[in-house]
């Protein structure tokens, strides 16, 4: 049994897509709001409640700017009666519910997105609502019949439903809702919009408190969230999958301006509601390339991290294998910057396993793997446990509190283990980097970009964009648009090359979310021709892309290693 200790970093990736109409600056989905009410609080809140922890935390830039605009909006509601542009928000506070048949379907149908498991049937009432719902779903007919009470009703425990459990357990005003139960009044649907704008108005400052206390080290990703290797360099796609069917787009067209544009826009969005700069970047999905490593050299990161696969395509491609530690970061020769590699075993454990687990057992088992690797390594090893912060929690019982209570706890208290963050590591005297010969160009799902290129449905979407770029490239050319125009072009611009839309084209993907942010990229890039003085070409009002599989957690999150 050694007694040195293995130091541990729980990196936690707070990012939703740019969800907004741009141009009537409506939110198409409410994604953003439900993940701060249940997971970006609860996440901060157990950080809180362990003064000895310590994590890692990266928002994306245009999660960090809608959380803003919803708080602005809440708030101009509460006080001003300015309407809401979020029509699920906005639902909650009119004070009569629409009389329009399809408008109450969709109502029904949007309350029906949680998990039926851990969000709905841990509440008899709600469980009822929705069995309803599902019958009326069925039955469309006996909409016109539904009273105005079971939509206010099924409103008010859809969000109920969706709060945090620290929420849950410390606000008297939803414990007061939930034991209610039904005869929901305005007022009570007015009060759940209370809580929400509390939650979102403090969210972001609760992490820079943190931060400036040491207890989190907070970083950034690239403003909308771009594949970066993939705008650098489509043939990097090639790398870790040889003979990968590519878009008709040879190259995407001033791809290194665009990443630069994204880190600029990302770093001084970051500024913008933390004040100070990131000493690492999160690259979008974990996906790096050798030029992508040297860009953000360029930029002055200190590191940057991505999957356990990637570091095994690279050593294995280096003719180095896999025979000393992978716990490290490695640096390569052409980028002044440390690169951490996610342990992709311990992470998926925790996305994919241990919500069917109890908490205590999980946690045991999770630190009994943390312990065999510092019996095994030779020299203190640093383990990267890498996530999303919002996707994983649903599928456990009451939002993982019992689980991420009990792995703080625990983890803070064990004599061996250390949790730390990338930048403290890298400041410590016992600071290990490898040296890697080669990288191979992927990211953290499988160690290839197979998510976002390579089917036909994605390679359409890059072709897609492609077009829009060059009709973007000919307007800058022509100098048709103002500065100011231009300067509202290029974000509308860069909320298209998002990585996300590329993630859900694909038929092994859930219809609804495929077809929820199909035509969400669609609209995108309607919108920039038309920013363009160009009308959109016809194939836009054409969907191109559906879905039908039931992938593993509803499709939003992904594995390391493919099963």
């Amino acid at each position: 049994m050694s007694d040195k200790k293995l130091k541990l970093v729980l990196c936690w990736h707070m990012h939703q897509p740019e969800y907004r109409d741009m141009q009537s600056g409506e939110f198409k989905l409410p994604w953003t709001y439900l993940h701060v009410i249940k997971d970006y609080v609860d996440m901060v809140a157990h950080l809180e409640a362990t003064p000895a922890a310590k994590a890692v935390v990266n928002f994306a830039p245009i999660l960090l700017e809608q959380i803003e605009d919803y708080s602005n909006q809440v708030s101009g509601y509460l006080h001003d009666r300015i309407a809401i542009k979020d029509p699920l928000l906005a639902a909650l506070v009119e004070p009569t519910v629409s009389a329009d048949p399809e408008k109450r379907l969709k109502l029904l149908r949007d309350c029906k997105k949680a998990n039926r498991e851990r969000q709905i049937e841990r509440y008899p009432a709600f469980r009822k609502l929705i069995d309803m719902a599902d019958w009326i779903q069925s039955h469309q007919d006996s909409v016109n019949y539904v009273n105005s009470q079971f939509i206010s009703d099924i409103l008010v425990w859809y969000h109920l439903a969706w709060m945090g459990e620290t929420v849950k357990l410390s606000d008297s005003r939803v414990q007061r809702l939930i034991e209610k139960g039904s005869g929901f009044s305005l007022h009570d649907r007015i009060e759940i919009v209370e809580i929400i704008g509390d939650l979102l108005s403090k969210v972001i400052y609760r992490y820079k408190a943190l931060a400036r206390k040491g207890r989190v080290e907070l970083s950034v990703t690239p403003y909308a969230h771009p594949i970066m290797p993939l705008m650098l360099d489509i043939n990097s796609a090639c790398e870790a999958m040889p003979g990968v069917s590519l878009p008709a787009l040879h190259q995407y067209p001033g791809g290194e301006e665009r990443v630069r544009w994204h880190l600029q826009k990302g770093l001084a969005t970051f500024r913008h509601f933390f004040g100070f700069e990131p000493q690492g970047c999160w690259p979008s999905e974990g996906s790096i390339s050798t030029r992508t490593l040297q860009v953000l050299s360029d930029f002055g990161f200190k590191w940057t991290a991505s999957g356990g696969n990637v570091l095994h395509n690279s050593r294995h491609a280096s003719g180095v294998g896999n025979a000393d530690s992978s716990h490290r970061p490695f640096r390569l020769e052409s980028a002044d910057i440390a690169c951490f590699f996610r342990d992709d075993g311990l992470s998926d454990l925790i996305g994919f396993e241990y919500s069917k687990w109890h908490a205590d057992d999980a946690v045991a088992d999770l630190i009994q793997h943390l312990e065999n690797i510092a019996n095994y390594e030779k020299q203190a090893p640093l383990v990267s446990i890498i996530m999303d912060g919002e996707n994983a929690w649903e599928y456990f019982p009451d939002n993982g509190y019992h689980f991420l209570s009990a792995l703080y706890k625990r983890l803070s208290e064990h004599p061996r283990i250390e949790l730390t963050t990338y930048s403290e590591y890298l400041e410590s005297a016992s600071a290990h980097i490898g040296y890697l010969p080669r990288l191979v160009a992927g990211s953290w799902v499988y160690g290839t970009f197979s998510t976002w290129i390579g089917d036909a449905d994605k390679n359409c979407g890059w072709d897609m964009l492609g077009d829009v770029k060059a009709a973007f490239d000919r307007a800058v050319l022509n100098g048709r648009l103002s500065e100011a125009q231009l300067a509202v072009a290029h974000i509308q611009l860069g909320v298209c090359e998002g990585s996300d839309w590329f993630w859900w084209f694909g038929d092994y993907n859930p219809g609804e979310a495929v077809s929820d942010f199909e035509k969400q990229y669609r609209l995108n890039l309607s919108n920039l021709y038309r920013l363009l003085g160009e009308d959109p070409p016809p194939y836009l009002a054409l969907s191109f892309t559906q879905g039908s599989g039931s992938p593993a957690m509803g499709g939003a999150m992904r594995r390391g290693n493919q099963i």
